[in-house]
């Protein structure tokens, strides 16, 4: 019988190997895998402080690279998507700032397949985590595929590739015991955006109800990054691009999200699949915002920083033309999982600017789609295929599935013609804008980007009151879930420099005070040999009070279109009622859903028959976005058996949506808290179905939140 060890014992020689060649042994110098001692890596090598990423940056393509190969075969970031095809169209030709084909012909439909993903969960990961969503378009134009990769909030987290890896080990699974998962809430995470603060505007943006979308179809994407407009006479504009949909811009609360999760873990890429299916096709207008070349300083903020937005009160967002997604994949693998998307696929009349962080995407998604794609010759794939056809000497390689014709593969050549031939820029080449560089070598980055607090304080003065209560109540449950005191405190100490009042409301959640006095962090931007005064965060100005368009309050409230409406019923129900508001509210696209104490179908009071669409078992009420009871006394008996029935009402009104009851529903809603509220103005008792479709249209009645709050969850 074999002893246990002795506690006291020496670790075995493996047990030192491993602690010897721990990364996180103290007083290790960080080096490259060929052992070179790194001071910097934090800052990819620049033409220049604010130029281009150069290609010798071995440094940076050790990182990148072996970033980009972690992960096989499943996407490393945005596991989790959903996709959808469709068409672009153009309102109106834009020749004075781009030559771009698909910005000059209103006569085109120009195909398009898009991806919405989470960031940070895996493929299993539920649709509602507080996360960024991707929202990554394919445009298959006649001058080539160009990709417009970005996401639903229009900065991100980090300026420069360099740190991107470390962005996302910081908000993966902890690596010592993989949780959680699909969550920012846990010490890593918090740990590096406590020391790294031009996470902030990102970050706060994520902490809101933009984090939750209640649908990928009422999301806006951007793209991100500065990049360039070039016309015909090669004249350069920059341009951020914005989807603004349609449906306007929507969320749920926490506490729904939480629950949704449980309930359907699918939500969001049910909810799109369903309404394509179902002819409500989503829409998005592309607007552009445009900055003449002289104007590049213009601003308090630098235009290459991709940590900061435009707000939309400076430069307007310039409507061009329309996406509809009217067509579900085909097969889910083929096409949603094996699309590729490249920020570098451009076409002639768009180019690129030198933002650090898509200077390095353009080496990174290239890398990445090799490892998990498997080859160089993944753009043969369908659903990656343009519509233009290829030409090149480029051949062979994995999974080859061309079959190339002909005797040479090399330019020039006369055994072939001389083709393919090259292109003029006349007839359509491509060329790059001619950026004049003259400057020193450099790791390092621009003090103009040493902005961390204004953008963020920008955004917060800019929500409504309830939306400024939500970002309160994310900050204090993600700094709640940290374990560390240290970074809890210096969490708390960043905020009080966004917003003093944001602050107080997150330290009194957590039971703490705000410090007084702590060490600045560091702008993690700088390498070891860096000046630190140099690049540490700047203070906060406000150059614009607020930017209303930042808040959902200012969004479309004029459509109840794929609206989900949840009908309590039982055999019996009032057919006189429901036919009524199901006429008013399903002639404005919603759709009405009968939930029954049991599934099959039931009988209203004129003994007909309905197909029940969920027993009330099998369902919540955080799945819909409005309650109706249509009333009947022999339907109301039956629901009031059923203790879930009041469940189901009780949480619609704690989440601060519209309720309507007809007949004897009254009733029932006297069962509820939402009794002694019927001067609510999205409580309805007996009254026009155009009133309850007004307050379906509003999303939420938000002046309810304090009093919702009592209810219990």
């Amino acid at each position: 019988m074999k002893q246990k060890k002795n506690a006291t014992e020496k670790p075995t020689k493996k047990i030192e190997q491993l602690e010897k060649n721990s990364w996180q042994v103290e007083g290790s110098t960080m080096k490259t895998n060929q052992g070179l001692k790194v001071n910097d890596t934090n800052n990819s090598l620049k033409a220049g402080e604010r130029g281009a990423t150069l290609l010798e940056d071995f440094l940076l393509r050790e990182k990148i690279s072996h970033f980009d190969h972690e992960r096989i075969p499943e996407r490393i970031v945005h596991a989790r998507g959903s996709g959808a095809h469709g068409y672009f169209e153009l309102y109106k030709p834009i020749p004075e700032y781009t030559k771009a084909g698909i910005f000059n012909d209103t006569k085109r439909r120009t195909p398009v397949f898009v991806r919405f993903s989470t960031v940070a969960g895996s493929k299993g990961s539920p649709d509602l985590a507080r996360d960024v969503r991707g929202f990554a378009t394919k445009f298959y134009t006649e001058e080539g595929t160009w990709d417009l990769v970005g996401n639903n909030m229009p900065i991100f987290f980090i300026q420069d590739a360099m740190k991107f890896p470390d962005l996302i080990h910081s908000v993966k699974p902890e690596p010592n015991n993989e949780i959680p998962q699909a969550a920012s809430a846990h010490d890593t995470f918090y740990d590096f955006v406590s020391h790294t603060t031009e996470t902030l505007h990102n970050h706060i943006w994520a902490m809101s109800d933009r984090a939750i979308p209640r649908s990928l179809r009422m999301m806006e994407g951007f793209g991100i990054h500065t990049f360039r407009f070039i016309n015909k006479e090669g004249e350069s504009h920059f341009v951020k691009f914005h989807w603004k949909p349609k449906l306007g811009v929507h969320s749920v609360t926490w506490d729904e999200a939480v629950k949704i999760n449980g309930a359907d873990a699918d939500f969001h890429r049910r909810d799109l699949w369903e309404a394509i299916e179902a002819g409500h096709f989503p829409e998005w207008e592309l607007g552009v915002q445009l900055i003449p070349q002289k104007d590049e300083h213009k601003y308090d903020f630098d235009l290459l920083d991709p940590t900061k937005l435009i707000p939309e009160e400076m430069v307007r967002v310039k409507i061009v033309g329309k996406m509809t997604l009217n067509r579900n994949p085909e097969n889910f693998f083929a096409e949603t999982e094996q699309v590729a998307f490249l920020p570098g696929h451009i076409v002639p009349g768009i180019d690129f600017t030198n933002d650090p962080l898509l200077q390095g995407r353009l080496f990174s998604y290239r890398d990445t789609q090799l490892s998990r794609l498997g080859s160089p010759n993944f753009h043969q794939i369908p659903i990656n295929r343009p519509v233009t056809e290829g030409h090149n000497n480029q051949r062979d390689g994995h999974m080859q599935m061309d079959i190339p014709k002909g005797q040479t593969a090399y330019f020039p050549n006369t055994l072939s013609g001389g083709c393919p031939h090259l292109s003029k820029m006349a007839e359509g080449g491509f060329t790059h804008y001619e950026e004049r560089i003259d400057a020193r070598k450099i790791r390092n980055r621009s003090e103009s980007f040493n902005d961390h607090f204004s953008q963020p304080a920008l955004f917060y003065r800019s929500l409504s009151n309830w939306e400024q209560e939500h970002v309160a109540g994310a900050y204090t449950f993600e700094l709640g879930k940290c374990t560390q005191q240290p970074i809890k405190e210096r969490m708390l100490w960043i905020i009080s420099q966004i917003d003093i009042d944001l602050a107080k409301k997150v330290a009194k959640g957590l039971g703490m005070k705000i410090p007084k006095n702590i060490e600045r962090p560091i702008n993690q931007a700088i390498g070891a040999d860096a000046d630190v005064k140099k690049h540490q965060p700047g203070a906060k100005k406000n150059y614009l009070d607020k930017s209303p368009a930042l808040s959902q309050a200012e969004t479309k409230f004029d459509s109840i279109a794929t609206r989900q409406i949840a009908v309590l019923a039982g055999d019996g129900f009032s057919m006189k009622n429901f036919k009524k508001m199901k006429s008013v509210l399903e002639k404005e696209g919603a759709m009405l859903k009968i939930v029954a104490p049991m599934g099959g179908t039931i009988k209203c009071d004129e003994n007909m028959e309905h197909k029940v669409d969920a027993a009330i078992m099998t369902t919540e009420s955080v799945l819909f976005d409005a309650v109706y009871i249509p009333g009947g006394k022999k339907s109301i008996k039956a629901l009031g058996e059923n203790s879930k029935y009041l469940k189901f009402v009780n949480e619609a009104f704690k989440h601060c949506k519209a309720i309507a009851v007809d007949g004897e529903g009254e009733e029932f809603l006297k069962k509820t808290y939402a009794a002694k509220h019927t001067d609510d103005k999205a409580v309805f008792v007996n009254e026009e179905a155009a009133a309850f479709k007004e307050a379906i249209q509003q999303h939420r009645n938000w002046d309810r939140m304090e009093i919702a709050e009592q209810v219990p969850a």
